[in-house]
């Protein structure tokens, strides 16, 4: 037994580069924070319409289903410093237009809703790089902690924004908190400056934007594990998205509260978020996290049920509470699953598409609760919304999160190809053919076998897959995949994990013979060429 202690949840702190970039990007959130629960607030004075404040809702979000997945490709592929300094500036830009818009009186409904969507922009951009850029900034050891410490410095930015906020803009009004926005990111930028990042080293084999483009979508095609994810994920921000779309509403109209009071809710999910987030790793020993996210999503239902019974001040203060920490509950349970599951060469790109799907679920569900409520008003919507949640809930219960548990690390089994001459990586496409002799009492069991090796394939870079039999020796038996570049294979090469180790090793038990199974690489030919 190891006497040595685990690292403490606060251990990427010590380290200065971390610390000052988590500083600064809690202050840039407190700031964007800040700007939203203005925008949200201002938008119920600019119109009367649900539609309306729902798009302002809309309007942040649909950016990042839209933009998600090429703003991965582009953290792997570009330099991420630099890529986030630009970003930081861009959404300077937005908030220092929404300050100068709210000071001369000419800001609309049309124009908050078009700059509250650039800034969805910035935050479509910014989300995977940041989460690429932390395992740069730690020692792997301490890389849990320093994604948890990211997960609580954003709950510590949704505690103070959203009050400080509301508060500075019923003292000193929008242009002022708008402003406020501004200096945040100036902290931002300065941090990244700060940072002195060493600068990448050439790599023969590194990826296109379209090709790496290509692989994360394949990737997310062939991962079982992800799809499970990915619906849960789509189901839970659907139903629950309704109360963000509607709270604005619920705090003016409802409950009769100022734009003071709405911070304060939007306050008390964060702290009720901190809370959440300090008890969950023993909820999540005694009930999984099938049963925390159970348990979050009829709280969240509970909540939206109470809240349409328009209750008394203080009782909607402290529904916000369980609110939040049923929101991180869920939330953390499905980014965490996400992130054990996803290898190291395609996280950002896959973390992408699982951003994609939230924002997506957020932004129709907003829209779509938006609507329902403009013809059968905000508490009906809000009790529909309620028992949706709370039926799917029970409903996906079966489906289970994946564990987890799988090797991720490559495990570089894979030999390196025999080659007359050395090959092009842009030329393609490569066939491969690996040949298996099989008894055919074994068959059935190598097929099972081999089908989940199929999975590996087509997630690490083939884009068809099929195994085919000698006519005339059944014992011979041909697995074939095709990738689209030698370039590709090669990545694919480092791709392979631990995981897909084992699986390889059970299949190559059943192959007969005294040699390893014989692994042939064709190259596509142009037969119009005579040279």
């Amino acid at each position: 037994m190891s006497d040595q202690k685990p690292p403490s949840p606060f251990a990427p702190l010590r380290q200065p580069l971390f610390a000052v970039l988590w500083a600064a990007t809690v202050l840039g959130n407190i700031g964007s924070f800040m700007r939203d629960v203005a925008s949200a607030w201002i938008a119920t004075g600019l119109s009367s319409s649900p539609v309306a404040v729902a798009l302002v809702q809309v309007a942040g979000t649909l950016p990042v289903f839209l933009l998600s997945l090429p703003a991965g490709v582009l953290a792997d592929i570009l330099d991420r410093r630099r890529f986030a300094i630009g970003v930081q500036v861009m959404l300077a830009m937005v908030s220092a237009t929404l300050m100068i818009l709210a000071h001369t009186g000419m800001l609309t409904i049309t124009s908050l809703i078009a700059l509250t969507f650039a800034g969805g922009v910035g935050a479509a951009l910014m989300g995977p790089t940041w989460q690429s850029i932390v395992p740069e900034l730690v020692q792997k050891r301490d890389l849990r902690n320093a994604v948890a410490l990211g997960s609580l410095g954003i709950n510590i930015a949704r505690a103070i924004g959203p009050a400080a906020g509301g508060l500075l803009l019923a003292a000193a009004g929008a242009a002022l908190t708008y402003g406020a926005d501004v200096a945040t990111y100036v902290l931002v930028v300065a941090a990244l400056l700060w940072w002195r990042r060493p600068a990448a080293t050439d790599d023969a084999l590194s990826e296109s934007f379209f090709g790496a483009f290509r692989a994360g979508l394949r990737y997310a095609r062939a991962s079982r594990e992800l799809h499970v994810v990915l619906l849960r994920t789509a189901v839970f921000f659907a139903f629950g998205s309704a109360i963000w779309a509607l709270l604005p509403l619920v705090a003016r109209n409802l409950i009769g509260g100022d734009a003071g009071f709405y911070g304060m809710l939007l306050g008390l999910v964060g702290i009720g978020a901190i809370l959440g987030a300090l008890v969950m790793p023993r909820l999540r020993g005694r009930v999984g996290p099938d049963g925390l996210l159970l348990g979050a999503s009829l709280i969240a239902a509970a909540v939206m049920g109470a809240l349409s019974l328009a209750p008394p001040k203080w009782l909607a203060m402290l529904l916000m509470l369980p609110l939040g920490a049923g929101w991180i509950a869920a939330l953390t349970t499905l980014n965490g699953t996400a992130q054990a599951i996803l290898p190291g060469w395609v996280r950002g790109r896959a973390l992408a598409i699982y951003l994609t799907v939230f924002n997506g679920a957020m932004a129709g569900g907003s829209l779509g609760w938006g609507l329902l409520a403009q013809e059968i008003g905000v508490p009906a919507t809000l009790m529909a919304g309620a028992a949706g949640l709370a039926l799917v809930a029970l409903a996906l219960f079966r489906i289970a999160l994946p564990t987890g548990e799988s090797d991720l690390q490559p495990s570089n089994h894979w030999p390196e190809p025999l080659v007359a001459d050395p090959v092009e990586n842009d030329r393609g496409p490569v066939l491969i053919l690996i040949e298996y002799r099989i008894d055919p009492a074994n068959r059935t069991a190598f097929l099972k076998a081999l089908n989940r090796l199929s999975t590996a394939r087509r997630r690490d870079g083939a884009y068809g897959w099929g195994v085919t039999e000698d006519a005339a020796e059944p014992r011979r038996i041909v697995e074939w995949f095709m990738v689209e570049s030698w370039g590709e294979h090669m990545r694919q090469h480092r791709r392979a994990l631990g995981a897909d180790a084992d699986i390889q090793r059970e299949v190559a038990q059943y192959h007969e013979g005294p040699d390893k199974p014989a692994v042939s690489h064709l190259l596509t030919i142009d037969a119009r060429r005579t040279a």
